[in-house]
Parts: C-alpha cells; sequence; structure tokens
C-alpha cells in the first residue's frame, strides 16, 4: 500500500463563546482548524486534523502547519501509510521539530492502518477500554460568577470534569479556587490550569494559600526549570501540559518528579506515535494523564479518546473535547459524541469518524 494523494483543507471555527486564558491574558474566539485527506493506491483514505489554539497560544499556528505539510508531502508520498514509525521518521528528515505539523498526517496513518486492519485504532494499539472517558470542560473565565456560570452550563451538559482557567491576578485566583471547591459535587474531578500565567513568586502565594484544599495545578509558570525550583516549597499536586512537548521532557518529568499528572496534548507533541512513547513513561513511574487535542472538531476528539482508551483506567483522568465549544458542525453528527458527560470509543475501524468534504469546501492545497 502507498501514499498517492494529500490534499489540505482549511476551515475556521468559530468558538460559542469568548474564551480567555491566563486571567484574560490571551482572548480566542475563532480556531484556525486544518484537515488533511491522505489517499491510497489500494482504496483506503484517511483523515487527520491539526487545530492550534490561535496563534499566540504555544509555539503552533494554522498557516504554519500547513507550510510544513508542504515541506513533507514529497517526503510522504509514496510510503506505506500503515508503516506509522516510517512515516513518521520521514516526516522528522524532512522537517526537524514543528511537531504540530506532523500530527494531521500521523492521524490520517493511523486511520488508515485500523481500517486496513478492521481494528479501531486504540485496538490497533495494542488494547482499547470501553469504560466511557468523562469530558473535560475548560472554563476560561475570569470572576468568580462568571466561573459559576460556565460551570453550570457544562454540568447542565453532564461534565463531571473541568479544567478551570486561573493565572495572572494572586486574589483573584484564590478567590475562585476557594468559592469553586466550596460548591464543587464531590464526584467531579477539577483541574486548576494556569497555562504559563504565573511568575514564580505568584504560584507560590496561591498554591500555598490553597495547600488545605489539596487542588491540582496544571503548568503553574513557565518552564519546567520554574516548576523544578518550586518543587520543595509546596505540596500541590502539579499537571504539567505546555512543557510537555518531547519524549526527553516526559522524561525529565518523570525522572526529576516535577508532576504527578501529564497532560498530553496530541496536536503539540506530534500525535499518536509519539504521544503513546509519553503515555508508556507516564505509566512507568505512576503518573496519571488527561489526554485532549490542543483544539479542534470530533476529529481531534476522537483522535485523543483512543489514546486515552489504551490508558488503564484508574489512570486516565479524563478526556478533553472541544466539539461543545464550536458553532460550525463538520462530520454531521458522527463520530464520539457527550452522552451525559462522557465520551464512548467508536467501534468502527479506524479513527470512527470522518467530515463531509462538502463541510470543508475546496482544497487549498493537492499534493500527488
Amino acid at each position: 500500500m502507498k501514499i498517492t494523494r494529500i490534499s489540505v483543507f482549511q476551515v475556521d471555527l468559530p468558538l460559542e463563546h469568548p474564551y480567555w486564558l491566563s486571567g484574560g491574558r490571551l482572548k480566542f474566539e475563532t480556531l484556525d482548524a486544518t484537515f488533511v485527506k491522505v489517499e491510497t493506491d489500494e482504496g483506503f483514505i484517511g483523515w487527520g486534523e491539526g487545530t492550534p489554539w490561535g496563534h499566540t497560544y504555544v509555539p503552533a499556528h494554522g498557516p504554519g502547519l500547513r507550510a510544513g505539510l508542504e515541506t513533507m508531502a514529497i517526503f510522504i508520498l509514496g510510503l506505506d501509510p500503515r508503516k506509522v514509525l516510517d512515516v513518521e521518521r520521514a516526516m522528522d528528515t524532512a522537517l526537524p521539530g514543528h511537531l504540530y505539523a506532523k500530527s494531521p498526517i500521523d492521524m490520517a496513518c493511523w486511520d488508515i492502518a485500523g481500517q486496513a486492519a478492521g481494528l479501531p485504532i486504540a485496538d490497533l494499539m495494542g488494547g482499547g477500554s470501553r469504560t466511557p472517558r468523562p469530558i473535560a470542560s475548560s472554563v476560561g473565565a475570569k470572576t468568580v460568577t462568571e466561573t459559576r456560570d460556565v460551570l453550570q452550563r457544562y454540568r447542565d451538559r453532564g461534565y463531571v470534569a473541568h479544567s478551570v482557567k486561573i493565572g495572572g491576578d494572586v486574589d483573584r485566583d484564590i478567590a475562585r479556587i476557594r468559592d469553586v471547591e466550596a460548591n464543587r459535587p464531590a464526584e467531579e474531578v477539577i483541574l486548576y490550569d494556569v497555562n504559563r500565567g504565573w511568575t514564580r513568586q505568584q504560584a507560590l502565594q496561591v498554591m500555598r494559600a490553597c495547600e488545605s484544599l489539596n487542588v491540582t495545578f496544571e503548568q503553574p509558570c513557565e518552564t519546567l526549570d520554574d516548576i523544578a525550583a518550586l518543587r520543595p516549597l509546596h505540596s500541590a499536586p502539579v499537571s504539567v501540559d505546555e512543557s510537555l512537548v518531547t519524549l526527553q521532557d516526559a522524561a525529565r518529568i518523570a525522572r526529576e518528579s516535577l508532576a504527578e499528572v501529564f497532560g498530553i496534548k496530541l496536536n503539540r507533541v506530534g500525535g499518536l506515535t509519539k504521544a503513546a512513547r509519553m503515555r508508556d513513561i507516564a505509566l512507568a513511574h505512576g503518573i496519571d494523564m488527561f489526554v485532549m487535542a490542543t483544539g479542534g472538531s470530533v476529529l481531534a476528539d476522537a483522535e485523543a479518546l483512543h489514546l486515552a482508551a489504551t490508558i488503564p483506567d484508574a489512570h486516565c483522568r479524563a478526556v478533553w473535547a472541544c466539539q461543545d465549544m464550536l458553532t460550525i458542525e463538520i462530520a454531521g453528527g458522527r463520530g464520539p459524541r457527550n452522552q451525559n458527560g462522557y465520551l464512548h470509543l467508536p467501534e468502527a475501524p479506524g479513527l470512527g469518524v470522518h467530515p463531509d468534504e462538502d463541510a470543508l469546501g475546496a482544497p487549498m492545497a493537492v499534493y500527488s
């Protein structure tokens, strides 16, 4: 089997509500999504998606992703998509770094491999749990009242896991955390995500003030060096996501005991092939995981769910999904959807969901 054609589509995905990170430092209203259609000489077609969270969140953006695909396409054509390691090495040789540009190709290859084997991707990767995974909301609010309102909106949809965005103002962050914890149902999982929005001093102030609440903070500071410097000075559990980019990052976090939780962002780390290695490092060191797309449609959510299904139930905290935050639909309601706050693994071979090409429009580039 050989890859014969790669088509690239660009779609704007408007958010239902304006979304704030780092205490209002960053605002997002539309996501720039790239969809990739990979065709083969045996008739199998795989789909991938790469949707960075805007242009200002991390070093990844839609135009850069599409430029990366243009650079790598000639090195991918003619390869067997079922040999995901060969495709991975070809992309890494053609374009060092730029992992986010490689993720949609990796997803499409796993999709084809699963279809050819007659198995869902999770089963092809070694075994997919059928335990439904809780969906983590993303609460990008700023004030106590706004946070209550957004949390209730997600609770009304059945969500039992939440990522509450904080950062930027110490007093406000402490007040919001205390208010959320005072009103949190016992069964809910809540992660307080700073998105690198604190200095070391600010992080220490908030984490110490909330020690008695035993809450988990995600990415409290900019770098792993910052997190390491603060580690002996507080007792709060820590999750790392923006600083978890490479396998070397995962190894350092585990080796130096910098975090109790990995937040694995599939687009950020380069796709399923690379993310699976991070999963194994986490499991070997007793580190729990949240799995997430950086953003995007049900395709990106399905990919995250497949990886989450390969994690033992006790170690998978939740899957963050973006589809409920969007105002347009590209797959006609198909694929894993919110069922009382949970996602259920598709039983169809491969990814388990493909987009409607009519919803994507004409491709902006075709490589063959």
